[in-house]
């Protein structure tokens, strides 16, 4: 099965099927677990396929579905309930497997503040129980509705039953106007066990786990059956709410126990990271002996004012996330280590396995990531694995947690052989000979072959007709391996691809004549190939595949010059005065000196350049869209930020700079409308004075988009 495939391994055609397979796996897997209480595969699964689903899509973010698992929240309402509209969103959490995520976390968050790394951020942490979410509505202190999640955005109404639950109660004191309170319904394990013999004496249903039992108990359509089942509830957030409970979700959390519910006498607050990962340990050792089922812990920044700075991101909350318990691991022997290419010639090691199972999945590859990973170092020279290396015939342990390809974590070297090897890696690219070379502050070797390299013009084209890039229907990753191999319309690079419709007319050797093919797949395809000569600027340029320059940073080029030519000038101006283009190019907020330099080589004079010069010929390329945002006073101004903002961090005020219709740039000129100026502008304010250009402070600018 394709299932048991390295991610690294896949085609592009297979990783398509599997995507399709995944969601139609994952849809099932929601219905059978929201809307049927009766789960067929356990949650250590259901989250591997949907991690794998994930990492997919990272590998190939052309192939997303448009419905893909990735982007939804729970499942569908069931039609045997009424549909209750959440007034405000009830999301989902993003998960973390290791240490490095949780501190990774921490870090992004602080990045994201404008905090320094040494300053502490506060978080609560709490078990993440394993059942089934319930909002409760209070309007002047009296419950008016209960609901279950649903997909996020509309659930069920379970109010009848949610009023038979002891823990939540009907009516609170000297609560909010409204108050929305969420939480987790479950079902002890005792009371679960004893729920199951009743079953099995009254030859009724017997329930698998805790988790299906109250599910299954809370939405029933007879109240009455509801009652007489022991279901519990942890309140444990809020959702639409008039007035703020407390400055802090810690203190939040007291005031909900203030008005009765129940809440996770495990809750604890700490100042500072670490504190979380000693009790993520401690809980973990608990878990055996806790009367209910947790997969994890969640944690969540506590002052209230930072996680309304943090927001939201589509379907989960930037200042929130879940710590899961570690995954299955499993020993194994590694049989061979192979290289892959990629397109931009990197040199991808593999270890070839000897089949095993993990998490409940047969694999037989595993990443070795690249040189320094197989020599027992991380990317800046500290020991991994305690410095142990990695080598053919070795025993090594396997384990897939957060990353659904699975890695190794430990090598056992009291059985390695006595002719043991290192392994060497390899200094020239095993597809074209030509020599791989690594940069300075590279952890990659890459392959210098460029286009002569089979294995990067095969997987360069493969990226140029992807979903993202051109989307060429018919044209796929199988069709570019048999063109890029066919003697008479061979596709060597993309420009060869706009004049196949010709070569095949002048071609004894018709298209239509080809075993797979008929006349109307060949015209189809011919036709599918023309509608695509009219492009747009920022599709085009990713679809070059140059190195660092991806989706966000061919928007990001593609708005700052809006105009094929006039980016093209620039590159050409870049080889007489480099010095200037380069500042100017660098002016484009997230624009760096590694894609800068990378995308002036490319465009350099030499058999790439004249690729892409014979490529445009063919084209007619569209002028970047630029959306007019109204109904605001920054809409469609430029703006620089300079010196050191002291209440947001620059990608926070870029973030509400462009939610309001501005564009953010990383210089003066002429053509800026507003810079705002923190302590130490320098350069940047005194140029906006000679220009004449709006100098406001941070708090200036606070006022300007608070008041928009």
């Amino acid at each position: 099965m394709i299932r048991n495939k390295n991610i690294l391994d896949l085609s592009e055609q297979e990783a398509e099927i599997e995507l399709i397979e995944l969601a139609t796996e994952i849809t099932v897997a929601d219905k059978n677990y929201h809307e049927l209480d009766d789960p067929k595969i356990s949650d250590a699964d259901y989250d591997l396929l949907k991690v794998r689903n994930r990492e997919i899509e990272h590998r190939f973010p052309s192939l997303k579905l448009a419905n893909s698992p990735s982007d939804k929240i729970g499942s569908t309402v069931s039609s045997a309930f009424s549909k209750v509209v959440h007034q405000v969103k009830m999301m989902s959490l993003s998960n973390a497997f290791s240490t490095d995520d949780i501190l990774n976390f921490d870090e992004r968050l602080k990045r994201y503040l404008n905090m320094p790394s040494t300053q502490n951020l506060e978080y609560t942490a709490e078990p993440k129980i394993d059942g089934l979410s319930l909002c409760i509505r209070y309007e002047d202190g009296q419950l008016v509705l209960a609901s279950t999640r649903g997909d996020g955005s509309i659930g069920e109404n379970v109010t009848e039953n949610a009023k038979t639950i002891a823990d939540i109660p009907h009516t609170i004191k000297n609560a909010p106007k409204l108050l929305e309170v969420r939480g987790e319904v479950y079902m002890g394990h005792k009371d679960f066990k004893k729920l199951n013999e009743r079953q099995a004496t009254a030859g009724e249903k017997v329930f698998a786990n805790p988790r299906n039992a109250a599910a299954g108990s809370l939405r029933q359509l007879d109240p009455v059956i509801t009652k007489d089942r022991p279901l519990r509830f942890f309140a444990y957030s809020w959702g639409a709410i008039s007035e703020q409970l407390a400055a802090s979700q810690y203190l939040a959390i007291s005031k909900l126990a203030e008005f009765g519910f129940s809440t996770n006498p495990l809750t604890k607050n700490f100042k500072k990271v670490e504190g979380l990962l000693k009790y993520y340990k401690k809980i973990e050792k608990q878990r055996a002996s806790l009367d209910y089922d947790i997969d994890g812990i969640v944690y969540k920044v506590n002052n209230l004012a930072t996680q309304k700075r943090l927001g939201f991101r589509t379907n989960t909350p930037r200042w929130a996330i879940a710590h899961k318990f570690a995954a299955e691991k499993a020993w194994t022997k590694i049989l061979s280590i192979e290289i892959q290419i990629g397109r931009t010639g990197a040199l991808s090691p593999v270890a070839r396995l000897l089949p095993v199972t993990v998490g409940g999945v047969v694999v037989s590859n595993a990443t070795l990531h690249n040189e320094d990973y197989i020599y027992g170092f991380d990317n800046v020279g500290n020991p991994i694995r305690d410095g142990k290396d990695i080598r053919i015939g070795d025993w090594v342990q396997i384990y897939r947690a957060g990353d659904v390809i699975p890695k190794i974590s430990d090598v056992d070297h009291s059985k390695r052989e006595g002719d043991s090897k290192s392994y060497s890696f390899p200094s020239v690219c095993p597809k074209c000979g030509s020599a791989a070379l690594r940069e300075e502050g590279d952890a990659v070797r890459r392959c210098t072959g460029g286009l002569v390299c089979p294995a990067q013009a095969i997987e360069r084209l493969k990226h140029f007709v992807s979903r993202k890039a051109f989307d060429i229907e018919g044209l796929g990753a199988r069709q570019i391996e048999m063109f890029f191999n066919d003697s008479d319309l061979s596709i060597k690079e993309p420009a060869d691809i706009f004049n196949i419709e010709e070569r095949d007319n002048e071609n004894s050797s018709k298209l239509k004549d080809r075993l797979g093919w008929g006349e109307k797949s060949a015209s189809n395809l011919f036709e599918a190939i023309n509608s695509k000569k009219e492009i747009e600027f920022a599709v085009l340029l990713f679809s070059l595949g140059i190195r660092h320059v991806g989706e966000t940073a061919a928007k990001l080029v593609a708005a700052h010059y809006l105009k094929w030519t006039d980016f093209i000038n620039s590159m050409d101006r870049a080889r007489n005065d480099r010095t200037v283009e380069f500042e100017k190019f660098l002016s484009i907020d997230g624009v760096g000196s590694v894609m800068a330099n990378s995308l002036f080589e490319a465009f350099l004079p030499g058999p790439q350049r004249e690729s892409i010069d014979r490529l445009t010929n063919q084209l007619s390329i569209m002028d970047f869209p630029v959306n007019e945002v109204k109904d605001s006073l920054i809409s469609n101004k430029i703006i620089v930020f300079t010196g050191k903002l002291e209440r947001m961090s620059r990608d926070e005020a870029k973030v509400s700079a462009e939610r309001l219709g501005a564009r953010v740039a990383g210089s003066v000129s002429s053509n800026t409308d507003i810079v705002v100026a923190g302590p130490g502008a320098g350069s940047k304010a005194r140029k906006a004075i000679e220009l004449g250009v709006q100098i406001i402070t941070e708090d200036d600018w606070f006022s300007l988009v608070e008041n928009r």
